[in-house]
Order: C-alpha cells, then structure tokens, then sequence
C-alpha cells in the first residue's frame, strides 16, 4: 500500500499522503462505506476520483478512523464524529488528509502553466514582478493558490474570495511556509503555512492562528 508521506506537523497535527497506485477493487479490500458514502463513489464517472476516494479511506485508517466516523455538514465540508478537524484532498493520482485539533486545511495541486492563465483571478500578479522565470512563477502561483484553496475549506463560509478577502505573505521557497490573512465581513483571521512539492505536485496545508488575531 503506498502510503506516501506522514508529516507529523506537531503533536495534534499530521498529515498522510497516498500516491494512488493500486485499481479501486484493490483499494475497496477491507473498507466498508456509510450509505452516503457508497452512493457518492457509485455515481463518480472518473476511475481516478474512484481510486482517489478509496485512497483517502486508507489514509484515514492510518489516522485510526473508519469511513463511519466521517460525517459531511451542508456546505459539503468533512468532519469527524469526535470532534476532532480533518481536510481532504485529492489531484489526480495524489490524495491527502490533515488531522487535528484546531481548524485545519489542506490542497494538492499539479504544478501546470495553465495557471498563468487564471492567476489574475485569485492574486494580484503585479506582487510577483521580481520573480526569476516563468517556472518560478507557475512554482509561487501554486503554493499561493494552494494557500487559499486550504484556508477557504477552514473558513467554509459562502461568499468568502480568494481575490478580495485571502492575501498570503510573500515567501521564498528554501522556507516551505508562509502565512497568511484573511478579512472578510469585518472580521480578521490569521493562518499559518506550510508547503512542500514533489513528483510535479505542491502540497499545502495550514492552521488557523486565533491567538494573532486576539493581538
């Protein structure tokens, strides 16, 4: 089983990643689904996202959770029955999760210059005039927009932008973190970020920071 990577982040923190290998009928050995869950894996036209789904089952028994401990609110984010934060992720044959006990968010993303095209969308390009060449550059919009993909499913409040209301400091890569803010209906909150990349992909995940926003 290719469990890939476990970055134990603190004490109350980890993170599990899983390169997706194995066919879904190897990946459903063993892992028994709530009804809400096998319905949603039924109706997936992708094999990948199949595969993916399943791999995430695994990642969570690495935790030491099973599928019924998982539960989804109404805005389709995930939790888990003890009260305890999980983010999932999934990016083609990639998937992770982060467990914790304070909120908690996580993005994979293929490294891919297509995100040249939407990066004005979601960050203002002109903080990035002083970076080396376009690889850099696709490098740094991955990691940003990872960044904000990972604190939008914490905030999971409609109406929250990435261009408008998340702002993530600038970083240089030899760091592997960042940090981040956002302000959004009058309210400021603060995150801490942490990224890391390989095989073409970039992994990021944070924490909310409640004790900065108190100062």
């Amino acid at each position: 089983m290719p469990l890939y990577k476990t970055i134990t982040v603190n004490p109350h923190t980890k993170v599990f990643i899983w390169k997706v290998e194995e066919s879904y009928e190897d990946l459903s050995k063993g892992i028994e689904l709530t009804e809400h869950c096998q319905n949603r894996v039924s109706g997936m036209k992708s094999e990948i996202h199949r595969r993916g789904f399943m791999s995430i089952r695994h990642l969570m028994a690495e935790a030491g959770y099973v599928d019924h401990d998982l539960f989804y609110d109404e805005l389709g984010k995930p939790h888990l029955k003890n009260g305890s934060n999980i983010s999932i992720t999934h990016s083609f044959n990639f998937t992770a999760i982060i467990l914790s006990d304070r909120k908690v968010g996580i993005d994979i993303e293929k490294r891919r210059d297509k995100i040249l095209k939407i990066a004005n969308k979601f960050t203002p390009l002109s903080e990035y005039h002083t970076v080396a060449n376009e690889e850099a550059l696709i490098r740094k919009l991955t990691i940003v927009w990872g960044a904000k993909e990972s604190i939008y499913k914490m905030y999971a409040e409609p109406g929250l932008g990435f261009l408008q209301h998340i702002n993530v400091t600038d970083f240089d890569f030899d760091d592997a973190e960042t940090t981040a803010k956002v302000n959004f209906k009058g309210r400021e909150s603060f995150y801490e970020m942490k990224f890391l990349e390989f095989e073409g992909f970039t992994c990021v995940y944070g924490w909310d920071n409640p004790k900065k926003a108190q100062n």
